[in-house]
């Protein structure tokens, strides 16, 4: 019936495993969970072997980083069922009936997204991720529908398999922002997508630093792809901004006007409680500067 695929990267995936395979067992559905470690070499993975005692679960260990998308591809390729239930390590599911809310589901769409909840970090320096996520991506199912390729999220989502096989062959791209790309290329194929709400809690939030770098990998992700012609149809806010600005040849010009301020918007994204909508200048600044 399901195949529940677990990306896995120097993380303690036992608890998340256990937790599903017990979910699958009181279903008595025909399921099989699998996780793959993306060549990390952590000693983690001393813990993830048990992986293998609980019922038809596997943990295999990669030994060549593919990165992200390649991973999934891989974890796609290796399962035996025609829905996919893609599921990220670090996260952990609300509800108890998790995976029932999933398998109702089946046959009744192409693809459905879950959704997510943002825990509050007691760590002050996480304020950007985590006020992002809790205003940006923590966002109820009638909304996400009404615009669906918009809220697009690889960490919580079931598949039919030909379908995200073919999909995730198409993603090059090993850096960060390829949710993005994710959305793109389910919007030209127009694929029939469902939001729901079966989130997954997100616990462990990156650090401002941290979120600040993979945001500017996912913007060079974004722009590449973009001046290659691969992002034809899309859902992007700030690329169709950008789109705008470079029309009316502004560009030059509102970068000159951020850069004044640009010590306030930096120093913003360091704040336990950011205002988004300086974030989104600084990111537009970025998207001009490289394009």
């Amino acid at each position: 019936m399901i195949s529940i695929l677990i990306p896995c990267y120097d993380y303690n995936a036992y608890p998340l495993v256990s937790k599903l395979e017990k979910q699958a067992l009181i279903l008595n559905i025909s399921f099989e969970i699998i996780c793959i470690d993306d060549a990390s070499f952590s000693s983690k993975n001393e813990t993830n072997q048990k992986i293998n005692l609980l019922t038809n679960s596997r943990f295999i260990e990669s030994k060549k980083n593919l990165g992200r998308i390649k991973n999934r591809l891989l974890l796609a390729e290796n399962s035996q069922y025609n829905w996919l239930l893609f599921i990220d390590v670090d996260t952990n599911p609300v509800s108890e009936s998790f995976l029932k809310n999933y398998t109702s589901l089946i046959d009744k769409g192409t693809i459905f997204f879950g959704g997510s909840v943002y825990k509050k970090s007691e760590n002050s320096n996480c304020g950007l991720r985590y006020t992002f996520g809790k205003k940006r991506e923590e966002i109820n199912s009638i909304k996400r529908n009404k615009n669906p390729f918009k809220y697009i999220s690889s960490r919580n989502f079931m598949c039919k398999r030909d379908a995200i096989i073919e999909t995730l062959s198409k993603i090059e791209s090993v850096s960060y922002g390829n949710d993005y790309i994710f959305g793109s290329i389910l919007k030209k194929k127009n694929i029939d997508i469902i939001h729901f709400d079966n989130p997954v809690l997100i616990e462990n939030i990156d650090e401002n630093s941290i979120f600040i770098r993979k945001t500017n990998q996912a913007l060079d992700n974004i722009v590449k792809c973009y001046k290659q012609g691969k992002l034809e149809k899309h859902s992007i806010s700030l690329l169709k901004v950008y789109r705008v600005i470079d029309s009316l040849f502004l560009k030059d010009i509102f970068i000159k006007l951020t850069n004044i301020f640009r010590d306030k918007i930096e120093q913003n994204l360091y704040k336990e409680n950011p205002n988004l909508f300086l974030f989104d200048i600084y990111r537009l600044n970025y998207i001009c500067k490289i394009n």
